[in-house]
Order: structure tokens, then C-alpha cells, then sequence
């Protein structure tokens, strides 16, 4: 095995093989690399030797990146995998987890019933994946099921008495 003072400088990268690659990479990173694609290992290794020899990123730099990472959820990863690196965790051994919100919180999951009294009437719709079934026939709102009912304009979820729940919810 070779010495760190020993590794090989960037223009030697070209001309060497995939195992002698490997090898450099696991001098450096303390493993074989999974991916044996002699490129990605030529430009890992490469990005690696000149930061050392260069210092890493210029603080400058850093700080532009980071102004690029406000608002997006990845400032939420980092922070998140910041806080645990200070706290002593591995980053291996942590997990985050994001739940993404994609329906309304005011609907029932998909197969529920909603079951409302108009008039003399039982109104039954079954919530779908994407919309609603009324009367044996497709609807892509309530609104448009409560217009139906009606005759009038209505808001659906105030129709069937789905906004209240909302509130409690929160």
C-alpha cells in the first residue's frame, strides 16, 4: 500500500486502470468504490487530491451555495444532518423522513364513504384516487356533486360538512 505523499497527481489519472483506480480510491476513502466506472472514479479522485492540495472550497463559495439552498427542502436535510453530525451521530445511522402532503386534509382517504341527509334523501359518495363517485358516474369535485344535488352552486366541502373537520384537525 502506498503512502498519502505518495498518491499520484491529477494528470497521472488518464492513463491508469480501473483496479489501479480502486486502489487509490481506497487509500483515500477507506473503501472500494462501489460504481467501477473508470471516469466517475478519475473525476472523484481528481475533485478529492485538488481540494486537499487547494484547501477545499473558498468561503465565498460556501456561502453562495448555501444562499442557492434557501427555500429548498435539501436546507432542510442539511440542517437537519448538521445538527446530528453535532450532536455526535453518524449520518450513516440517522434517517430523515419526509411526509409530502399530496391531497386536501379535508378529505377522507380514497374508498371512505361520505355519507349526508338532503331533504329526504341519503346522498352517498365514495372518495377515489382522483375524484369522486356519486350516482354510479365520475366527479372530479364535490362541488360539482353538491351543484348536482342542489341545482345551485355550492362548495363542496361546505355541503358535506368537511370544513369543520379541517379545524379540528389543526
Amino acid at each position: 500500500m502506498r503512502k498519502r505523499d505518495a498518491l499520484p497527481q491529477i494528470a497521472d489519472l488518464p492513463r491508469m486502470s480501473a483496479s489501479q483506480l480502486q486502489a487509490v480510491h481506497r487509500e483515500l476513502f477507506g473503501a472500494e468504490h462501489p460504481i467501477s466506472n473508470c471516469q466517475h472514479l478519475r473525476r472523484k479522485i481528481a475533485w478529492h487530491l485538488q481540494a486537499a492540495r487547494d484547501g477545499s472550497l473558498p468561503e465565498s463559495v460556501r456561502q453562495y451555495a448555501i444562499a442557492i439552498a434557501r427555500g429548498t427542502e435539501l436546507r432542510l436535510r442539511i440542517s437537519k444532518n448538521a445538527s446530528r453530525r453535532q450532536a455526535g451521530f453518524l449520518l450513516e445511522q440517522t434517517v430523515t423522513t419526509t411526509v409530502v402532503q399530496t391531497r386536501d386534509a379535508r378529505l377522507p382517504m380514497p374508498g371512505s364513504l361520505i355519507v349526508k341527509k338532503y331533504k329526504a334523501e341519503v346522498v352517498v359518495v365514495k372518495v377515489l384516487n382522483d375524484g369522486f363517485e356519486y350516482d354510479g358516474r365520475r366527479f372530479s369535485s364535490l362541488s360539482a356533486i353538491a351543484g348536482e344535488i342542489t341545482g345551485t352552486r355550492w362548495n363542496g366541502f361546505a355541503f358535506f360538512g368537511l370544513e369543520k373537520g379541517a379545524h379540528r384537525a389543526r
